[in-house]
C-alpha cells in the first residue's frame, strides 16, 4: 500500500516576530514494515538556516531559523510511504506480563537497554499509583503481556470519550483522568502510562491514519491531524502498536512518523519565537492512497 501525504502548520501572530527557531519531525520513519520513498518540507517565509538531524530515538529532525520579521509561517510537509502488512504475535501465546515486568528491573540484561528506556518517568509522564490501579484489572496474574495490553486499549476506548474540545497539548494527564475524554493524544499518553505503571516498556507513537477509509468501512477517529498510538514490548518479538484511540491493533491505515517516550520527545512542530504576541496556529494533514 502506498500513500502521498500532505502535511500543512500554519502560524499566525498578532504582532511581527523578530526571530524564531523551530524543530519539526515530519519524515516517515523506516521500519520493517514501512519505507518512506519521497520526502521534502517547502518553507514560507523561506529560513536563513537549515539543518537536519537524527535523534536519540532515530527520528529524523528538521531544525531551522527564520531571522526576518514576519508575521505569518507556512512549513509543509510532503511524503510518499509504502507500507507491508507485518507480522504480529497471537496475544494468547506472548510470555506473561509479570515475567516481562521481571526482566527490566535491575540488573537489566545488555540486549534489553533499549527498551528499558521507556520503562520510566519521561517529560510529561509519571506513572503514578492511579495508573496502576486503572490498569490493574487488565493484568491478573499470569495474563499474557500482549493479551493486558489489548484489553487496556479496550478499556481506554469503551471508558474515555473522544472529544477535540475537551484538551489541548498542554492538558496534563491527571485532568484527562477527570474528565474521562480527550484525543489520541491523551489516550496514547494514557495507555503509555498504564504500562509502565505495571513496570513494562511502552513508547508514544506519532504518525497519520488514512484520510478516507476503503468503501464500506467507517472513518476512524484522529484523521485530521497528526495521530498517536502506543508500542507495547513482547520479548522475542520485539514492539506491537495498538491504537486506544479506535480500540485496534494498527494496520496499514496507520503510518509512523516518529516515536519516543511521550509527545515532547516527537511534536510535529515546535519551537521558540521573539515577539509575535498573541498566536494562532492551523494544522491540515491528507492522507491519499495510491492503489496500485
Amino acid at each position: 500500500m502506498k500513500y502521498r501525504i500532505t502535511h500543512r502548520t500554519t502560524y499566525a501572530y498578532a504582532a511581527p516576530v523578530a526571530v524564531s527557531h523551530h524543530a519539526a519531525h515530519l519524515r516517515p520513519r523506516d521500519t520493517d514494515t514501512q519505507r518512506c520513498l519521497e520526502f521534502g518540507i517547502t518553507y514560507d517565509p523561506r529560513p536563513d538556516l537549515t539543518t537536519e538531524h537524527t535523534d536519540s530515538f532515530g527520528n529524523r529532525v528538521a531544525c531551522f531559523s527564520i531571522q526576518q520579521l514576519h508575521t505569518r509561517f507556512e512549513i509543509t510537509s510532503r511524503s510518499l510511504v509504502s507500507i507491508a502488512a507485518g507480522l504480529r504475535p497471537e496475544p494468547q501465546q506472548t510470555p506473561p506480563w509479570e515475567s516481562v515486568a521481571v526482566m527490566f528491573r535491575d540488573p537489566v540484561a545488555v540486549d534489553l537497554l533499549d527498551p528499558c528506556q521507556f520503562v520510566f518517568r519521561s517529560p510529561l509522564l509519571t506513572p503514578e499509583p492511579v495508573m496502576r490501579d486503572l490498569a490493574a484489572p487488565c493484568f491478573p496474574k499470569g495474563r499474557p503481556v500482549l493479551a493486558g495490553a489489548a484489553a487496556l486499549c479496550s478499556l481506554i476506548h469503551r471508558d474515555f470519550a473522544f472529544d477535540p474540545k475537551a484538551t489541548s497539548v498542554t492538558t496534563p494527564l491527571e485532568e484527562v483522568l477527570e474528565k474521562r475524554r480527550g484525543v489520541c493524544q491523551d489516550f496514547a499518553h494514557l495507555a503509555v502510562a498504564c504500562l509502565r505503571s505495571m513496570g513494562l516498556p511502552a513508547r508514544y507513537v506519532s504518525g497519520y491514519l488514512r484520510t478516507r477509509p476503503p468503501p464500506g468501512k467507517p472513518r476512524l477517529q484522529g484523521v485530521d491531524a497528526s495521530h498517536a498510538w502506543v508500542s507495547c514490548f513482547v520479548p522475542g518479538f520485539g514492539w506491537v502498536d495498538f491504537d486506544p484511540t479506535n480500540n485496534c491493533f494498527t494496520s496499514l491505515d496507520h503510518i509512523t512518523v516518529s516515536i519516543g517516550r511521550d509527545f515532547s520527545d516527537v511534536s510535529p512542530v515546535r519551537g521558540i519565537i521573539t515577539g509575535g504576541g498573541e498566536h494562532t496556529v492551523g494544522v491540515g494533514v491528507d492522507v491519499e492512497p495510491i492503489e496500485g
